[in-house]
């Protein structure tokens, strides 16, 4: 039978969809239960390929024959080889193009609203690794949010939209993976803006984030305003888009908040992640639209494949945010926390230019989960 190679942006439909596929994962059981393909309506099965060297008589009966089969590895030979031997079984199955070091990397770019009468927000998901970037159109110009370092799809979709990048913002400087920021508005001729108190290791020029600001883009203005949300990070910046959308960075998410450890801080910074959920956010309207810098899981997605909620909503059903004793609270987000992002005192290196490593050292530094979340 055949084998066929499937690329990431065609399994997210599936995933989308919600279509059922049976996922056989060939990497070995501790990089699998790290970290894998999640979607609703996916089944499992892992067995390392060296396991399946000699044959895959082993596992035959433990695959589906009314399901699609795609075969997932780190990197993409091993996964061909499996396919090979169960093509050469009688099936036909599909290997995942570029293994999981493709799926990291994928973007999938999705609506989320217009504003006003030429404007429009789109949400650039990450989904083998839980980040979140977003687009902020104009008339002809475009401001990134939390740019990932694959900045080749944020140029291919301004000039798909017709507009040109103005302005690069990062909320916050980021530990679980490499910001694209910097090098975007370099290769775009944008201006990078970074919040002030996070930038001051940074080895490059920059654009201070301030609390009050107004940065403009557009015939049509558009104003994203800088609200000052420290917790997660000393300089964590939030910003409110046309009084509609509150992009949250890493401080609040749809089913948990930031961590405030990444730096060593944990202690230090509890109170003002508390000040930023507990009373900055509460006193905004909870009408906005909370867009923020990662997810979890894919529960955390929309039937549109979106990553949002009302900030009405958030206060009444994350468990962040129900807190009402303070020294429960500090417990929460400073003891038993998930193990940290991989490599992230080398990303947040890299992120302030201490320190430059090649495209594949990038890739490697950024293996694994996102872990930005207390829970």
């Amino acid at each position: 039978m055949t084998i066929t190679a499937m690329k990431s942006a065609e399994l997210v439909k599936r995933i989308f969809n919600k279509d059922s596929l049976f996922i056989l994962d060939v990497r070995n059981k501790e990089a699998y239960e790290d970290w894998k393909i999640e979607g609703e309506h996916l089944d499992y099965l892992n067995v390392p390929y060296f396991d399946l060297l000699e044959g895959v008589e082993s596992i035959i009966d433990q695959l589906p024959t009314d399901k699609e089969i795609v075969v997932v590895c780190a990197k993409q030979p091993s996964s061909v080889m499996v396919a090979e031997m169960l093509a050469d079984k009688g099936l036909d199955v599909f290997y995942l193009e570029g293994g999981m070091k493709a799926w990291s990397e994928h973007l999938e770019p999705v609506k989320i609203g217009d504003i006003g009468e030429a404007g429009e927000i789109y949400q650039f998901i990450r989904i083998g690794k839980g980040c979140l970037s977003y687009m902020v159109i104009s008339a002809d110009e475009a401001a990134i949010i939390d740019a990932t370092r694959m900045i080749d799809i944020y140029q291919d979709f301004a000039k798909e939209k017709g507009v040109r990048i103005t302005h690069v913002m990062d909320t916050h400087l980021h530990a679980d993976h490499i910001s694209g920021g910097r090098k975007l508005a370099k290769a775009s001729g944008a201006n990078y803006w970074l919040p002030p108190k996070d930038a001051t290791e940074v080895t490059f020029d920059y654009h201070a984030l301030q609390d009050g600001d107004t940065i403009t883009i557009g015939d049509v203005v558009i104003d994203i305003q800088p609200l000052y949300t420290p917790g997660h990070t000393v300089g964590s910046t939030s910003f409110i888009v046309e009084d509609r959308y509150l992009l949250t960075g890493d401080i609040l998410f749809i089913d948990s908040i930031g961590r405030p450890d990444l730096a060593g801080k944990a202690n230090d910074w509890v109170a003002d992640l508390r000040e930023t959920l507990y009373s900055r956010y509460r006193a905004l309207a909870g009408e906005l639209l909370v867009l923020p810098a990662h997810f979890m899981t894919n529960d955390e997605m929309n039937d549109d494949g979106t990553v949002a909620a009302k900030l009405a909503t958030l206060f009444a059903y994350n468990h962040g945010l129900q807190v009402a004793d303070e020294e429960k609270f500090r417990k929460m987000v400073t003891e038993n926390l998930p193990p940290q992002p991989n490599a992230h005192q080398q990303i947040r290196d890299t992120n302030m230019g201490k320190v430059n490593p090649d495209m594949e050292e990038q890739r490697e530094m950024e293996v694994g989960p996102n872990r930005c979340a207390v829970q």
